[in-house]
Parts: C-alpha cells; sequence; structure tokens
C-alpha cells in the first residue's frame, strides 16, 4: 500500500503562521507539503505541479478558493480540501457543488484534517488494490477500478477523485440499498454524524454527469430515511 511518504500535497493559505503549521504537522507525519499563498497563482500550481491532494482555504488574495476549485476541477481530479473561517452553510454547499471533496470549518484541528486527507488519498488507493473485478458494467455504465476511468455509454466522463470512489462503491453493490452511514464510513473512515451533507451533494453530481434525472432519478434511487441504490438496469 502506498505511505504517506508518496503523497505530495499543495497547501494554498494565506495565513502565513497557520500555513507554517500545517506545513509542518503534516511533514511530521511524512508528507510532502507545497505552499502557496494566492488564489490565482495556485490555479497554475494546481494544474502544472499535479499534487496528490490540495488544501484551499477559501479568503485568498487574487482569487477565492471556490473560484480556484470551480476553475480546476475540470482538469484536476486528485481531492480537494476546502478550508474556511466562515460558518455559512451555503459556502458548504456551494464548495461541494463546485467539486470539492471535503469541507472544514477553521479553527483546524491538525488530526482532523490528517485523518480526512488520509482518507481521501487512501481511498483510491485501496480500490486499485482490492481483489473485485478490475472492471464494473451496469446499464452502459462502465467503471474501471485500475485505469480509475468511468464512462456512460462508451463515452468517457471525467469524476472527480471523490465522485469516482463513490460511483465505485455503488457499483460493487449493485442492487442493494446503502445506507449514508456506510457510504460515508467506507469513503472517509469515520462515523458519519447525521449532519454532514458531502454525501448527498456527490450524488447529485454524480446524477449531473450520467445524465440522471434529479426529480425521478432511474439509475442512482434515493431510499427515503436510508441511504441510495444503483439499479442493475436502467
Amino acid at each position: 500500500m502506498t505511505s504517506d511518504q508518496d503523497f505530495r500535497v499543495l497547501l494554498v493559505e494565506d495565513d502565513q503562521a497557520l500555513g507554517a503549521m500545517m506545513r509542518d504537522y503534516l511533514m511530521d507525519e511524512g508528507f510532502e507539503v507545497m505552499i502557496e499563498t494566492r488564489g490565482d497563482t495556485a490555479v497554475n500550481r494546481i494544474l502544472r505541479e499535479a499534487a496528490d491532494a490540495v488544501i484551499l482555504d477559501v479568503n485568498l488574495p487574487g482569487l477565492d478558493g471556490i473560484s480556484v476549485c470551480r476553475t480546476v476541477r475540470r482538469s484536476y481530479s486528485g481531492p480537494i480540501l476546502i478550508l474556511t473561517a466562515r460558518g455559512d452553510d451555503l459556502d458548504e454547499i456551494v464548495g461541494l457543488e463546485v467539486g470539492a471533496d471535503d469541507y472544514m470549518r477553521k479553527p483546524i484541528k491538525p488530526r482532523m484534517l490528517l485523518a480526512r486527507l488520509r482518507a481521501h488519498l487512501r481511498q483510491s488507493t485501496v480500490i486499485g488494490e482490492q481483489n473485485s473485478p478490475a472492471q464494473i458494467s451496469v446499464g452502459g455504465l462502465t467503471i474501471d477500478s485500475r485505469q480509475r476511468s468511468f464512462q456512460l455509454d462508451g463515452q468517457p466522463i471525467s469524476l472527480t477523485t471523490a465522485e469516482f470512489d463513490l460511483m465505485w462503491l455503488l457499483a460493487s453493490n449493485v442492487g442493494q440499498v446503502l445506507s449514508r452511514d456506510h457510504i460515508y464510513q467506507t469513503l472517509n473512515g469515520f462515523k458519519y454524524d447525521g449532519l454532514d451533507r458531502s454525501i448527498d451533494l456527490r450524488v447529485s453530481r454524480l446524477r449531473k454527469r450520467i445524465g440522471d434525472d434529479p426529480t425521478n432519478p432511474q439509475r442512482i434511487k434515493s431510499i427515503r430515511g436510508v441511504g441510495y441504490l444503483l439499479v442493475s438496469d436502467s
């Protein structure tokens, strides 16, 4: 299995003291950490340096973190964790809708940041190392865990790391209802608190990607009060 020493993280944070603290903490845990302090210059670095993960503050000079995420998401498929000092739930929803994989409010607890970062990075590694079939085809959807590719009716569809991991989990359990708690714990490595809406938003994004009508979904169905089901035929 890949170790933390193999992971490179780009930290985009304009607070120099906080940035240095997070860098030192993650480096002590074995990560290679690069720092960027401006949003406008972060875009090129994210696309050019292809770090394994990006930790992105919302309030940045030059370009805010939400806009940075929106700009790079189509080309960058690695995990993006957004940090914010704001307490507005709307920011969380917008951040996740533009493609962020996770969202954490300041003040940041280093151990929680580490846990979430590791969960997002290692989930893709675990999927690639599983003994289950490398490719699953369900009703026109084809998902390949080795190449981390996804196709709809033979046409490639670009997914973020978090979207791919969720799609693989649903496809691996096609025809079975998966609870939010199970999905959250499997993908993130810790228990669902009942409040986090990232799974629901990720499902919403997946439906858009595959043309599944959100008002009457035929591929990824919501099971009220329980969770989600990927149907075997559509």
